[in-house]
């Protein structure tokens, strides 16, 4: 988390607000796997709630665990509780070299998308909270427009990337209630030089065009809409929570249609579930169809507490899949090189078909740039 000096801010509450294809030689899974399509689409239950699952009492908790356990709930809903968390600073410092950017947006800490691969489950185990809580018990980060306009006059951050959502889905439900995302990304229009992106699996960021178009007449940022199958009963299963593919991709080309730098992240590829050719193919043609300007992949990265999570979903659902991935991801994150090597050749092919790029290009903030409060020496020696 950033150690910025931390101001004296009146605390504001935020305001409430079908036959099964042959096997190909994309995968290195058995064929008999793959009937993702075949489930019943109630088969994804909503979550429902949980008991506090700390691994430490109260009085033990130091940090972000005991602002955690100290946060008030503000509402239960959909099965969900919502957490109100006091935090010294919207953006936060990346030091990962796994990572091309050096600061990071979260408005919330879980996402009620409920995704099950997702790896930022570990996040809540900063709170002393089971990965399993991820999806239904959200934090809302309170006070996220002051501290976001405190930080952004920070000259750390001045000519660095900030990348918005790569922890939590910054469009999930809970900004419909609370808005954090909105109040920070209002705040950002008021600068300049800046360079953004946010990443999203939801349609709701329509909500939001007027204020990007803002942003983008005087900095950088690409709007990032992941998007790992067409295929509806699948990603309803993968994807509990999040809008269909469908209405993800309806809403990409409004933003095109808007004039905002947008693509596809098809991220994670799911071994033996998303990465059949013609998936991937109808996928890219897709994007390509709504306007994409890029499509990216990556192939499933399990984290341990991830791991944890996933391993009885494939259990239950997909078994004939469950030793392979025990193979694959119980000793390591990664699947074979030798397999992600042939989902990326795959892509790029895929690009080439259908005149995508692989990344946005991304322009580079300004150094120069100050914050509005020092407009009056804009001119002095730097």
């Amino acid at each position: 988390m950033a150690t910025f000096p931390i101001l004296r801010v009146e605390p504001t509450m935020l305001p409430r607000r079908r036959s099964r294809p042959n096997q190909t030689s994309l995968t290195l899974f058995p064929t008999a796997a793959r009937h993702g399509d075949s489930e019943s689409p109630g088969s994804a239950s909503a979550p429902t709630p949980v008991p506090d699952r700390r691994t430490k009492p109260a009085t033990e908790l130091v940090g972000i665990a005991r602002l955690a356990a100290s946060s008030p709930c503000a509402d239960t809903k959909r099965g969900t509780e919502y957490f109100l968390l006091p935090v010294r600073s919207i953006l936060n410092h990346c030091d990962s070299e796994r990572v091309p950017f050096a600061w990071t947006v979260n408005p919330y800490r879980g996402c009620e998308f409920g995704c099950k691969y997702c790896y930022a489950r570990y996040t809540h185990e900063y709170m002393e909270l089971d990965g399993g809580d991820f999806e239904s018990k959200i934090y809302v980060k309170q006070n996220a427009g002051p501290l976001a306009e405190r930080d952004l006059a920070n000259e750390k951050i001045w000519g660095e990337h900030i990348a918005i959502g790569t922890a939590t889905d910054p469009y999930q439900p809970a900004e419909k209630e609370f808005g954090a995302t909105r109040a920070i990304l209002e705040k950002m229009a008021e600068r300049e030089g800046l360079s953004l992106s946010i990443t999203t699996k939801s349609n709701q960021v329509v909500r939001d065009i007027d204020v990007i178009k803002r942003i983008s007449e005087r900095s950088s940022i690409t709007i990032h809409m992941t998007v790992t199958t067409m295929r509806t009963r699948l990603a309803r299963m993968l994807e509990p929570r999040a809008p269909r593919p469908d209405l993800r991709l309806a809403a990409l080309k409004e933003l095109r249609e808007a004039g905002i730098n947008a693509g596809v992240n098809a991220m994670p590829v799911l071994p033996g579930l998303t990465d059949r050719e013609e998936d991937l193919d109808a996928l890219a043609r897709a994007a390509r169809d709504a306007g994409a300007q890029w499509i990216a992949a990556s192939v499933l990265f399990l984290m341990p507490s991830s791991l944890k999570q996933f391993l009885p979903f494939i259990d239950a659902k997909f078994p004939k899949l469950a030793k392979r991935y025990r193979e694959w991801y119980q000793h390591k994150g990664y699947a074979p090189e030798e397999y992600r090597k042939e989902i990326s050749a795959s892509f790029e092919q895929l690009r080439r078909k259908y005149g995508l790029n692989s990344r946005p290009e991304r322009s580079s903030a300004s150094k120069e740039w100050r914050s509005p409060q020092l407009a009056l020496d804009l001119n002095a020696p730097t």
